[in-house]
């Protein structure tokens, strides 16, 4: 008996002809069966991407803390046929494969190890899981840790762990800052001092330079030291009570008067 059937983008039919696979439907309409016999069934296969959750695992780690884990595995067939003729239900057998690789991982792993690196027990479960996925025609493409629950009492020690350590780096951070603002002010300060004694070293040596240009000058001119002198001597005077005698001995004018 002929009969029509449409397959919809995304998907593949496979026909079963007198309880035998014969061939895949690709997406379109399909003429199939014979005019005499039984009829033919065609089994549906989803091609497109899909994920699945697995809920509530509760595992022992390594160091026998039980913790339970939910995990989104992401995957899609790409081999119908073995997909359907390799198991009963691939959907169920990859959630068996997932549960299986969770609980070998963790019970390699501390929990301290689990909670440094989240992503490797991620990681582990996809590279677990591809290769036996592969033989009933399933591809995985993610395997993401959604939730680890732990135990209330557990859970109540690690949220003081990660406050203790939070307010540890805070102080940490506060500590840097006032040691960078402190540097920051002895280097300011040995930048001013360094200025400043360098300020006046070079005032020192352009006195000495001038200086020593001054008596260059009156070595060269001998009359110079004369006005040098002549003004210096206009200096004193100013000054009360200041008298000069030139070219007259004090002594003996008192004694002759």
């Amino acid at each position: 008996m002929k009969t029509t059937i449409t397959i919809k983008q995304g998907f593949t039919g496979l026909l079963f002809e007198d309880g035998k696979l014969t061939r895949a439907l690709e997406a379109g309409r399909h003429t199939v069966g014979r005019f005499f016999g039984p009829k033919p069934t065609v089994e549906l296969v989803d091609l497109r991407e899909r994920s699945t959750t697995i809920k509530n695992q509760e595992i022992l780690t390594a160091d026998k803390v039980s913790v339970r884990l939910s995990l989104l595995v992401s995957f899609r067939v790409t081999d119908p046929k073995a997909a359907v003729l390799n198991v009963t239900n691939y959907e169920d057998r990859l959630y068996e494969d997932v549960q299986l690789a969770a609980r070998r991982f963790l019970a390699t792993r501390s929990l301290d190890q689990i909670l440094k690196d989240r992503n490797e027990l991620s990681e582990a479960i996809q590279a677990d899981i591809s290769g036996p996925a592969m033989q009933f025609g399933v591809t995985v493409l993610r395997a993401d840790v959604k939730d680890i629950i732990f135990p209330g009492q557990l859970r109540e020690l690690m949220n003081r762990v990660i406050e203790t350590e939070r307010q540890a780096e805070a102080n940490l951070i506060a500590a840097k800052s006032r040691a960078d603002i402190a540097a920051l002010d002895a280097k300011s300060r040995a930048e001013v001092s360094t200025v400043e004694a360098t300020t006046a070293l070079d005032n020192q040596q352009k006195k000495l330079e001038l200086d020593q240009a001054l008596a260059d000058l009156l070595a060269k001119n001998p009359s110079l030291v004369r006005v040098k002198e002549l003004e210096a001597l206009k200096d004193m005077g100013k000054a009360a009570q200041t008298h000069f005698y030139v070219g007259v001995d004090r002594l003996k004018s008192e004694t002759r008067g």
